[in-house]
């Protein structure tokens, strides 16, 4: 009979985390619990995994995210002492199609922990997905060209101006959809492949934008496999702009749930894998990393990077091309960003204010709303409690016409803050309309 080997890498990071076995079989429980799939793990389960037994692949997620909020670092499924799994394993458009569908029936999410952000997410490093195509097979579906990749170029760019307006929870359902019944069709359909990449790379940003609308709707862990989705298809496509894009995506989303280390990670994985471009690129890349450095605590590398930040933005502004949008109202909000990480609220207030002073008449209404909302809760941190307020006033005039997840925290967040100013009458006018408003939308 053969004897199994002790999980001795395992064993490492039992050690490193401290924890007994009771309270590591707890962590790993308190993680399903949040997922909507319970378990009920004892010591006698951990002392067996240390001992060799492979758990099961649902229990080895949970391991890896539970080490990894401890030690507050990436635990990939090798550093574990599991065996790794092939992120093109299930395939990637497969893998598009069973988001689409299954996320989009009702009353499915509650139990499937979509919700939830994972600071152990395997991210695919752009040398393991440049160029590998397994997963999208020719020969399934009617013959694809350049028309039909310029038709869903066109369609994300419909299912962004409906976000900008309307918010994820209307866009999000309407361009997953699209992507797994007619996007997905497609990368499996015969073609050039000149076509083929072509349609990889949208693919690619749909899936990207996709994840980006999940981010609004609060659906975290859905975001994040969107996000992964869409850098397999980037690396597939060679696609290298797009896959720093998503990067950077990710590290906004890791930064502004105050994961600060994840984000910094991302930021620079980001800037290192972009391609050699203009100033406005450098400029979209530093932006971000002033951010991840500044929700981290590393107040000179955020400093640092703010100045290089304004200093490419300004060789940018004479230059050509845009990138991404960004321009002087982003760099605005990325110095309230950094300012408010680093303990200075009435400075970003200062910078929000000019972020809206800077900002163009096409602008996404949702950021808007968000951004007012940041304005408010600041000025109220600042002690401006009638400023506040009337921020507040201006954001539930447009709330009604947004449906986002992220707004509608902010909004319901109002009464709490404003409880112990329950006796003044301007502040008990707001705390009174948010609720009506959040009934009204409900």
């Amino acid at each position: 009979m053969a004897i199994r080997e002790p999980n001795e890498r395992l064993t490492l990071l039992h050690r490193e985390a401290g924890w007994t076995l009771r309270q590591f079989s707890q962590a790993v429980n308190r993680i399903g619990t949040e997922r909507g799939t319970p378990t009920n793990y004892r010591s006698s389960s951990l002392h067996q995994w240390l001992s060799g037994h492979l758990p099961r692949e649902r229990a080895r997620a949970l391991v890896l995210e539970a080490l990894a909020r401890k030690l507050r670092r990436p635990i990939t499924p090798a550093t574990a002492g599991f065996p790794a799994t092939d992120p093109f394993e299930q395939g990637t458009v497969d893998a598009l199609v069973d988001l689409g569908v299954t996320h989009t029936v009702p009353g499915r999410r509650a139990f499937l922990g979509v919700s939830l952000f994972s600071v152990a997410l395997a991210v695919p490093g752009w040398e393991d997905v440049a160029g590998r195509m397994e997963s999208v097979r020719s020969g399934a579906a009617p013959r694809m060209g350049m028309p039909e990749v310029d038709m869903v170029t066109k369609m994300t760019d419909r299912f962004a101006e409906i976000y900008d307006q309307f918010g994820g929870q209307h866009s999000r359902p309407l361009a997953a959809l699209f992507l797994a019944n007619t996007v997905a069709p497609y990368l499996r359909a015969d073609a050039t492949e000149a076509a083929r990449k072509a349609m990889m790379s949208a693919a690619s940003f749909l899936s990207y934008l996709t994840g980006w609308m999940a981010v609004d709707e609060g659906l975290h862990g859905l975001a994040q496999d969107y996000y992964v989705k869409a850098l397999e298809l980037a690396g597939a496509s060679t696609d290298h702009m797009t896959y720093c894009h998503v990067l950077r995506g990710m590290s906004v989303q890791a930064a502004d749930l105050g994961h600060g280390s994840v984000a910094v990670r991302l930021a620079d994985a980001a800037a290192a894998t972009s391609p050699n471009a203009g100033p406005r690129l450098r400029a979209f890349m530093l932006g971000q990393q002033a951010h991840s450095f500044a929700v981290a605590g590393d107040r000179e590398a955020a400093l640092r990077s703010i100045m290089a930040t304004e200093k490419s933005l300004s060789i940018a502004e004479s230059g050509p091309g845009p990138f991404g949008g960004y321009g002087p109202a982003t760099l605005a909000y990325h110095t309230a960003q950094v300012r408010h990480a680093l303990g200075d609220v009435t400075g970003s207030v200062e910078s929000l204010m000019l972020h809206f002073r800077l900002r163009g008449p096409s602008e996404s209404q949702v950021s808007g709303l968000r951004f007012q909302s940041l304005i408010a809760e600041r000025q109220l941190e600042c002690g401006n409690l009638e400023a506040a307020c009337v921020t507040w006033g201006n954001v539930l005039d447009a709330y009604p016409q947004v449906h986002s997840g992220r707004v509608d925290k902010h909004v319901e967040n109002i009464p709490r803050l404003l409880r112990r100013y329950a006796t003044n009458g301007r502040a008990k006018e707001i705390v009174e309309r948010s609720r009506a408003v959040s009934r009204a939308v409900a």
